[in-house]
């Protein structure tokens, strides 16, 4: 989960995103922040992150994404 932490912290500094639980729904990223970061999480963990996880669920806090990162590795 830091390696989460440290591509967040490189797209937006000044967010505890260890405690955040509102990251998209909250508008702490906004749309071009999520492109980014989307790109950034297929490349470090070779994955692909596919329409059906879309959802702002997904990516609210890091716990979640990181649910989502392990999800995907594993299939």
């Amino acid at each position: 989960m830091d390696k989460i932490i440290e591509i967040l912290s490189g797209i937006k500094s000044g967010v505890d995103f260890a405690n955040e639980e509102q990251i998209v729904t909250g508008g702490v990223l906004d749309s071009i922040d999520i492109t980014e970061f989307i790109t950034a999480l297929e490349e470090e963990f070779d994955i692909e992150i596919g329409m059906e996880y879309m959802e702002n669920e997904n990516f609210d806090s890091v716990s979640a994404i990181w649910d989502m990162v392990e999800e995907l590795q594993e299939a």
